[in-house]
């Protein structure tokens, strides 16, 4: 959802003039241009205001060009992924580059490397780690399974597999020094500590690093690199997930779907409901929705639960030797054994830690750690948490008291994977 936030921040970077001499204590020029002219924020959630039109605009294009994106299937989007995912690795290292020749960027490096340990007993924390490493390997979203149904039978999904984690975790860090060696600049400018800079969230990147490449010499050509890489970090994991979406429509209903242009026009209403729920976020008030969306919906609960929940059916219901099996018989050999107690207990034992430590300390969302949220803007965001959730119980159900036989027969036909599932592909 930052993707067109970003195109309006990019097209006004020219036009506005940012204030270098404003103290850290008093709201930046930066910060007010973000919440004054990008967002028109308001009050709170309780005052939704108009709907700022050139958000909307912004959020109409995002969405036009994902769907011409991938309106033709995953040949059409997979072509277009190798600009919009190379394409940042170039920024990233143009601002790597210069991001260390800056004064203080050593203390920014210093201090994105050096853990602090006390932050360990933070359940947000933890929240947030799981959180990210399901997200940035789209585990848990139906993505990869969508997508690598396109494989091949004997691709060698186990190699990739290593791959992709290995890529995206040294994508990851990589990032980091682009980020903290320029707020180390930052702060090596205002004479304050880095903790005092650096913010999470929209936060960073459109207040504390547009703040940070405000000082630096051809602030414009630096910010134009940046909310470019942006953008296209955006609409690449707009589009791939959309694509997940539609695949698995298509894949239930092919003879439906697979007709015709219905599978266009399928991605057509996707695309325009989507716009339609956005809307609710471009309003003055908006930010306070997507936030909810954000800290409820997205990340948190559903997609720790969602992958408490996959690791049990791989593991024992579908049967890790099963699935093993299934793999070796794949790509011609058969992998570390240790991949089997992962899925069995390693990986549901730490999510379900991670799960009973996080909820033990809840805590209520709180917009810029000053705002607090009606009980009705709680209860909304916990009606998102669980909408996605309860699908899983209340199939269960349905399958359960929809199945002939007795209480014992109907559980043990729903925990057994049918002869078509567990025959190698």
């Amino acid at each position: 959802m930052n993707t067109y936030f970003t195109f309006l921040f990019l097209v006004n970077c020219f036009d506005y003039r940012l204030n270098r001499t404003s103290s850290v204590n008093a709201t930046s020029s930066v910060e007010e241009f973000w919440q004054t002219r990008v967002l028109g924020l308001s009050g709170g959630i309780e005052e939704m205001g108009a709907v700022r039109w050139d958000l909307a605009g912004c959020l109409l294009l995002s969405w036009i060009m994902c769907y011409f994106c991938i309106w033709k299937g995953v040949k059409s989007s997979g072509k277009v992924v190798y600009f919009t995912a190379t394409f940042p690795y170039l920024m990233m290292m143009a601002l790597v580059i210069r991001g260390v020749t800056l004064p203080g960027a050593a203390d920014g490096i210093r201090f994105y490397l050096w853990p602090d340990l006390s932050r360990l007993s933070d359940h947000q924390v933890w929240m947030d780690a799981a959180s990210q490493i399901l997200f940035s390997y789209a585990v848990c979203t139906g993505c990869l399974c969508s997508l690598g149904s396109y494989n091949q039978r004997d691709n060698n999904c186990y190699k990739d597999a290593f791959a992709l984690c290995l890529l995206n975790s040294a994508t990851s860090l990589f990032a980091g020094f682009a980020i903290f060696s320029v707020l180390g600049y930052m702060s090596h400018e205002l004479g304050v500590s880095i903790r005092t800079v650096a913010e999470s969230g929209p936060g960073l990147a459109f207040i504390a690093y547009p703040h940070a490449v405000s000082m630096m010499p051809l602030p414009q050509l630096w910010s134009v690199f940046f909310f470019m890489m942006i953008i296209f970090l955006g609409l690449d994991s707009q589009f791939v997930y959309l694509e997940g979406l539609v695949t698995s429509i298509s894949d239930m209903y092919p003879s439906f779907f697979f007709a015709g242009h219905r599978r266009k026009l399928l991605l057509l209403g996707l695309c325009g409901g989507s716009f339609a729920i956005g809307l609710c976020m471009v309003t003055e008030g908006g930010l306070y929705i997507f936030q909810l969306f954000d800290y409820y919906a997205c990340s948190g609960i559903p997609l720790v639960l969602f992958g408490i929940l996959e690791v049990i059916c791989i593991g024992w219901v579908y049967g890790a030797d099963s699935y093993y099996s299934n793999i070796s018989n794949m790509i011609g050999y058969r992998p570390w054994p240790y991949m089997k107690y992962c899925w069995k207990f390693i990986t549901p034992a730490l999510s379900t830690m991670v799960l009973l430590f996080y909820l033990s300390q809840f805590k209520q969302l709180k917009y810029n750690n000053t705002y607090t949220y009606p009980a009705w803007g709680y209860g909304l965001g916990l009606f998102l948490a669980f909408s996605s959730v309860a699908m899983a119980p209340l199939w269960f159900l349905y399958k359960l008291f929809t199945s002939s036989g007795t209480l014992k027969q109907r559980l043990r036909f729903g925990t057994t994977p049918s002869q078509t599932l567990s025959v190698p592909f």
